[in-house]
């Protein structure tokens, strides 16, 4: 029967789906850690009070970044290049959400309007990616292999979103609900479409290096597209919903250390 646990549990068991998935996962953190950081070089004037915490969430990124290529030397494997397909990155960029490459290289301030948008779109992301630490914590949080570094990356996603929510509401309250609210509708209606053609670019990846046969690997994908629909039919109002969060200033203070696996 197939389950999100059972295929990650297959992906996990064997070197070269697990030296793929490993290798996506920090090429995605990395980039994440860099964008942020330049973020928070770049941060206006009448905005430099959200530098720290901006300089935070990039050093968590880098620090998961970190945590998936440990896991992979503890188990005597290289990283391998990441299929261009599967850089979700660099793909929700082509749609034109967030902020560029090319704008983050400059040494150019950005406005409010442009930290406006990295918050809006990192709150549509960090949902994604704090729903999907919670579905890898609840199959595999005493793993013996991964537990103890998937516990730590949810915890991190989980403040992550946790300091978008409270930002964008200060935000808002500050005259900026109007565009806060068109990004939010745009990025996430871009972000389900690029998550879904990530997800089978990745699943099309492990079917090849797993040996799927075609009857398991066309239910996955109709599982991928049938998720897409139920998203793209009302699913995705649950990432641009604004709550101010029990925990305030969740990126206060220096980043966590990563133990060594």
């Amino acid at each position: 029967m197939l389950s999100a646990r059972s295929l990650f549990q297959e992906i996990l068991d064997n070197d070269h789906s697990y030296r793929l998935f490993c290798s996506i996962a920090a090429s995605g953190e990395a980039q994440g850690g860099w964008e942020n950081a330049r973020i928070a070089a770049l941060v206006p004037e009448s905005m430099r009070a959200l530098a720290p915490r901006i300089t935070r969430h990039g050093a968590d990124e880098d620090k998961h970044g970190r945590i998936f290529q440990a896991l992979l030397r503890k188990r005597g494997l290289e990283p391998v290049p990441v299929p261009p397909e599967t850089d979700y990155t660099m793909l929700l960029e082509r749609q034109g959400i967030g902020l560029t490459h090319d704008k983050l290289r400059r040494e150019e301030p950005l406005g409010e309007e442009d930290i406006v948008v990295y918050l809006s779109h990192s709150r549509v992301t960090e949902q994604r990616a704090a729903d999907q630490m919670v579905m890898l914590v609840k199959y595999f949080g005493d793993h013996p292999e991964v537990g103890r570094a998937i516990k730590m990356i949810s915890k991190d996603e989980d403040n992550h979103l946790a300091y978008c929510h409270e930002e964008l509401l200060r935000l808002a309250s500050d005259g900026h609900g109007r565009t806060i609210h068109r990004v939010l509708r745009e990025s996430a209606l871009a972000e389900i479409k690029v998550y879904r053609d990530v997800s089978l670019a990745v699943m099309s990846h492990m079917g090849r290096l797993l040996h799927w046969p075609a009857p398991k690997a066309a239910a996955l994908a109709a599982g991928i597209h049938g998720m897409y629909a139920y998203e793209r039919l009302g699913g995705w109002h649950r990432m641009i919903s604004l709550r101010m969060p029990e925990r305030r200033g969740a990126l206060d203070g220096p980043p966590s250390a990563a133990p060594a696996f």
